[in-house]
């Protein structure tokens, strides 16, 4: 696998291991309510759905250091967990705001195809 590949992948990663700190410790914080553009009084009372939404993108983010551990082995996790990060953007981008689409979805969409060209 090139270097390339297991560099966008480590990236996305990264974003996912934000999206989870973001969601799971600082959502009724000042960053969070900032990033997220949220009242203190609805951060508060979506605390623990975003509590969840963060634990998902932690399991991305393990399944995605996972494969990249595997190295050459690591193609179809990498695939699979490079393909649920595009599903989550896509339908949150699409239901939520747009944003989530060039956060998440776009950044693992190149990673894949560079996992999948490599």
């Amino acid at each position: 696998m090139s270097s390339l590949a297991n560099l966008a992948v480590g990236l996305v990663a990264l974003l996912h291991t934000y999206f989870m700190m973001l969601e799971m410790f600082f959502w009724d914080r000042p960053l969070g309510l900032r990033i997220f553009r949220l009242t203190p009084e609805f951060a508060k009372a979506t605390k623990t759905l975003a509590a969840n939404q963060g634990l998902y993108n932690g399991f991305l983010a393990a399944g995605l250091i996972w494969g990249l551990m595997l190295d050459t082995a690591g193609g179809p996790v990498k695939i699979f967990c490079l393909c649920c990060a595009v599903v989550a953007g896509t339908y949150g981008g699409c239901t939520v705001n747009p944003r989530i689409l060039w956060v998440q979805a776009v950044p693992a969409i190149i990673a894949l195809a560079l996992v999948a060209f490599a």
